[in-house]
């Protein structure tokens, strides 16, 4: 199967489940940039419940390609995401395995929001031990052929059960930092599955 997504703020575990179980991996990087969406955009599970966490970029330009937008650094999000994250996940089982590739992404500033959210995919192959090639979109075509496309699919606005079989897994509990305050929160950012299960992330999505 040959699967064209968005690019994605620590892409949750929607996204990574085509990521890990499809063969061809492809990225749009030619499209209008989308408001509102996982472009810019990660949940997490923190004390006090489900948090999102936004990258602000610079002003847009009408009709302006996702590969040429900015981030912005007006602000101090990258300290602001990163107290979130160790708040969030600082007692659970993986958190001190991983806290220094993760925290890397927080301490230098990247120019690109495609370029950063890249960084992120590679990071988690090279975590899982994952040999896996992403293709980059060289034009934009509204209906692709001969590939699933999931562009709009995965977004925060849309409940992911297209799929029957691919949402009763991700529904499918696993030990969370929080579990004895919330239920179970499913499909979640991929760094609350990392963090929480550390390895056996493959093999829960798989």
């Amino acid at each position: 199967m040959n699967v064209l997504l968005s690019t994605a703020y620590w892409p949750n575990l929607h996204y990574f489940y085509y990521l890990l179980n499809t063969e061809v991996i492809t990225i749009e990087c030619c499209e209008n940039y989308q408001k509102q969406s996982f472009r810019n955009r990660t949940q997490i599970l923190t004390a006090n419940g489900k948090l999102d966490l936004s990258i602000p970029i610079k002003n847009l330009s009408p009709k302006q390609p996702i590969k040429e937008v900015e981030i912005s650094y007006q602000e101090n999000w990258q300290i602001n995401h990163w107290r979130a994250i160790t708040s969030a996940y600082k007692n659970s089982p993986y958190f001190d395995f991983f806290e220094d590739e993760i925290y890397y992404f927080y301490s230098k500033p990247f120019k690109f929001l495609m370029d950063y959210n890249l960084e992120q995919l590679y990071l988690i192959f090279k975590l899982l031990k994952l040999k896996k090639e992403i293709a980059l979109t060289s034009n934009y075509e509204k209906d692709p052929l001969n590939q699933f496309d999931l562009r709009d699919s995965i977004h925060p606005k849309i409940e992911f059960n297209e799929d029957v079989n691919v949402a009763q897994l991700l529904k499918t509990p696993y030990y969370q930092t929080f579990e004895a305050k919330f239920d179970f929160n499913p499909n979640l950012s991929i760094l609350d599955l990392l963090f929480n299960k550390g390895l056996e992330t493959k093999a829960y999505l798989i």
